[in-house]
């Protein structure tokens, strides 16, 4: 596939939840709650779409594919655009803007307060997705910042799962998923890091630099 025809193509595939359930609400088809299905319809998606953001590394260091590494910041935008409609649907639909009934739901009841801090770490990862951010802040940082991503993730699995009283397969799956994704990254961040401490311990220290350069200490 050509490499510019992967952003046009995940686009129209990120968008087409969104684009099935406009038409679903439109015609009806959001069922007898359509509040409660357009809440969980976005929020499954925005789940599905975090998880999916996670997969292009380990995919390029245990598989040796690259190409998806370059729409991992296209879909975790989408991954927070679809949570923020899923709180502008909450706040807006179900809650009628009452700020005051939202903030004692947030303080209440935890699935709701673990969903807002999921959506609330997202938000810097938002921010900073952009090639000017990473020149800003150094690659090094960006990358640091950006496995924000995980936790995100694993609070919205949290979310889900206190969000879900009967069927659990759902969210029980999205937990599996995201603790694999986790795991696979375990070894390499290991490997990264011996070799780092290896490199520190092979590097010569200042003070013997200057006494082997310079013939003795100043």
């Amino acid at each position: 596939m050509p490499p510019r025809a992967l952003k046009p193509i995940a686009f129209a595939l990120l968008l087409a939840p969104l684009a099935k359930m406009a038409a679903d609400a439109a015609t009806g088809g959001l069922g007898a709650n359509p509040i409660a299905e357009g809440l969980n319809r976005l929020g499954f998606w925005t789940l599905t779409f975090l998880a999916l953001s996670l997969v292009p590394t380990p995919a390029r260091e245990i598989l040796g594919v690259s190409w998806p590494v370059r729409l991992r910041r296209t879909i975790g935008l989408f991954a927070f655009a679809y949570g923020t409609l899923h709180f502008a649907w909450y706040l807006g639909v179900d809650k009628f803007f009452a700020l005051g009934e939202v903030g004692r739901d947030i303080g209440k009841r935890k699935f709701i307060a673990v969903g807002f801090a999921a959506l609330v770490v997202l938000v810097p990862l938002a921010v900073t997705s952009t090639d000017r951010w990473v020149r800003r802040l150094g690659h090094l940082r960006w990358k640091r910042l950006h496995r924000l991503a995980y936790l995100a993730a694993l609070l919205g699995v949290l979310h889900f799962l206190w969000r879900v009283k009967a069927d659990l397969r759902k969210p029980l799956l999205f937990a599996g998923a995201v603790g694999l994704l986790l795991l696979l990254r375990v070894p390499f961040a290991l490997r990264r890091a011996m070799r780092s401490r290896s490199a520190g311990q092979s590097s010569p220290s200042p003070r013997l630099r200057l006494r082997g350069e310079g013939g003795g200490e100043r």
